[in-house]
C-alpha cells in the first residue's frame, strides 16, 4: 500500500505534530526574551548571573525530562488500550513522584546551588546573581516538574492543541511579567527570577483545570477512595517497574547530556572564536529540532496508542509516514541551510570574524538534519512503546562506541573533528534504533513479543 495512500492517517500526524511545533517555538522565545530584558540592564553581570542560574535551574529539569517521556508513553497504551482507570493512575502517579523529587530538591537547595556555583565559575557579581537567580527559581521545582508529566499524560492521550495552548499560556505569561517586574518594578535579576516561577505555578494550575474538566468525574471516583488510591499509586510492583523504566531514560539522558557539555567544553579550549560559532551552530539545531521534535511528539502518541489497542498494522503504518515525513523535514532543512545559511548566520551575529568562521562549518548544517532524523523519529517510536531500555542501550553504543572513539581518532582537525563525531553519534542513534525496531518487527509478527524486547 502506498504510503499516500492513507490520508487519513497523515492528517492524524500533522493534527498531533503542529501544535506540537508551534509549542517548540515558545521555548525559544521565551529564553529571548529574558535574555533581551536583563541584556538592557546597565551592567553585563546581571546577564550573566542570570544565564548561569537559569542554567543551573534548567539542567535538573532537563534530566527529569524522564517524567514527561514516560508518562506520555504510558498513558498513550491506556489511551489506546480504553484503560481508564490507568489513565488517570499514570498521572497521579507521575505527578506524585514530580512533587517528592520537588520538594527534595528544595530540601537540599542550600548545598546543590553551592556546588553548582563552585562548578560553574564566573565573577564575584555573577556569582551574586546567579545565586539570588537560583534561589528564587528552586522553589519552582515541584510545578516545573509536576508540568512535565501534565504536557506527557495531554500528548499520550491525543490531546496536543491542549499543550499548545497550556505552553504558550505560561510563557506568555513569563513574558508579560518580565516586562513588569524588571521595568515596572525595577527588580532586575530577581524580577525574572520571580516571572518564571509565577509562570511555572500559574501553567499548574491551568493543565490541573482542564485536565479535572475532562476528567471530573473519574478525579472524583479516585479521590472518593482516597486509601485505596495511595495504596495503588505506591504499590511496590509498579513503583518498581516505573523506577527501572525512568531509570534507563534517564541514563540515556545523562548520556546525551554528557555529549553537549563535551562539545562546549571542547570548544572552549579551541578558541574564543569556535565557542561562539559552536553556539550560533547548536541554534541551527535547535532549529531543525522544532520540526523533527514535533514528527517525533506525535509518533509517540500515535504508537503508544497503536501499541495499547494491539493494532500491529496501525503501529507500522505510524512509523512509515512519520519517517517518510522525518525525511522531507530533513530535506527541507538541509536546503535551508544550503541556500539560506549564511544569512540565517547574519541574523544572530554581527561579529565578522564569527561569521567567517562559523560559515567554515555550514556544511555540517546542511548534512546534520539527514543525519539526525532518525534518532528523532525512533526516539519517539520507543517512547510510545515503552521500549526505554532499548533506548537506554542505544544512547550508550552512540557515546562510547561512536562519538568519543571518533572525536580522539579526529581530534586532529580540530572542530571539524569535533563535528563530524557529533553528527556520526547522530546518525548512530537512529541506525541502531532503527536496527532494533524493525529487525523485532521482522522477527516477532506479535506486538507482544515487540514490547518484551
Amino acid at each position: 500500500m502506498s504510503l499516500f495512500s492513507d490520508l487519513d492517517q497523515h492528517k492524524r500526524l500533522f493534527a498531533l505534530a503542529l501544535p506540537m511545533i508551534f509549542s517548540n517555538i515558545t521555548v525559544p522565545l521565551l529564553g529571548l526574551v529574558d535574555t533581551a530584558v536583563i541584556g538592557h540592564l546597565s551592567h553585563a553581570y546581571y546577564l550573566g548571573g542570570s544565564t548561569v542560574g537559569a542554567m543551573i535551574i534548567t539542567s535538573v529539569t532537563w534530566l527529569c525530562g524522564f517524567l514527561r517521556m514516560s508518562t506520555t508513553g504510558l498513558s498513550a497504551q491506556a489511551f489506546g488500550s480504553q484503560d481508564n482507570k490507568q489513565n488517570l493512575m499514570v498521572l497521579f502517579r507521575g505527578i506524585g513522584i514530580a512533587f517528592i523529587l520537588g520538594l527534595l530538591l528544595i530540601l537540599i537547595q542550600s548545598p546543590f546551588i553551592n556546588i553548582a556555583l563552585q562548578l560553574s565559575g564566573g565573577s564575584e557579581q555573577v556569582q551574586f546573581y546567579a545565586r539570588q537567580y537560583s534561589e528564587i527559581r528552586v522553589w519552582g521545582f515541584p510545578a516545573a516538574l509536576a508540568n512535565l508529566v501534565m504536557l506527557g499524560w495531554l500528548l499520550g492521550n491525543h490531546q496536543s492543541k491542549a499543550v499548545m495552548w497550556l505552553l504558550i499560556f505560561t510563557n506568555l505569561t513569563n513574558i508579560c511579567l518580565d516586562f513588569l517586574f524588571v521595568y515596572g518594578f525595577q527588580w532586575q535579576v530577581q524580577g525574572v527570577a520571580l516571572a518564571t516561577l509565577i509562570a511555572e505555578y500559574s501553567g499548574l494550575t491551568l493543565g490541573s483545570a482542564l485536565i479535572y474538566k475532562q476528567q471530573k468525574q473519574q478525579v472524583h471516583q479516585a479521590l472518593s477512595k482516597l486509601s485505596q488510591l495511595l495504596k495503588s499509586l505506591f504499590e511496590p510492583s509498579s513503583m518498581l517497574s516505573y523506577f527501572k523504566l525512568n531509570r534507563d531514560i534517564l541514563i540515556r539522558t545523562l548520556c546525551l547530556e554528557l555529549c553537549f557539555i563535551f562539545i562546549t567544553f571542547q570548544g572552549a579550549r579551541l578558541g574564543d572564536n569556535v565557542v561562539a560559532a559552536n553556539a550560533i551552530l547548536m541554534n541551527f539545531l535547535l532549529l531543525i529540532s522544532f520540526g523533527l521534535d514535533g514528527i517525533a511528539n506525535a509518533t509517540e502518541a500515535m504508537v503508544g496508542k497503536a501499541k495499547g489497542e494491539g493494532n500491529n498494522s496501525e503501529l507500522n503504518n505510524t512509523v512509515n509516514i512519520a519517517l517518510l515525513w522525518s525525511l522531507i523535514f530533513a530535506l527541507a532543512y538541509s536546503l535551508l541551510f544550503a541556500f539560506a545559511g549564511s544569512w540565517l548566520l547574519s541574523l544572530i551575529s554581527d561579529i565578522p570574524s564569527v561569521i567567517a568562521f562559523a560559515e567554515q562549518y555550514l556544511f555540517w548544517m546542511i548534512l546534520l538534519p539527514l543525519f539526525a532524523c532518525w534518532c528523532f523519529l525512533y526516539d519517539g517510536v520507543y517512547i510510545g512503546l515503552m521500549q526505554a531500555k532499548a533506548m537506554r542501550n542505544s544512547m550508550i553504543i552512540a557515546t562510547f562506541a561512536c562519538f568519543f572513539p571518533l572525536w580522539f581518532m579526529l581530534q586532529g582537525l580540530g572542530n571539524h573533528g569535533l563535528w563530524a563525531a557529533f553528527s556520526l553519534f547522530m546518525l548512530a542513534r537512529g541506525v541502531t534504533l532503527a536496527w532494533h525496531f524493525h529487525y523485532k518487527v521482522k522477527a516477532r509478527e506479535s506486538l507482544n513479543n515487540l514490547s518484551q524486547g
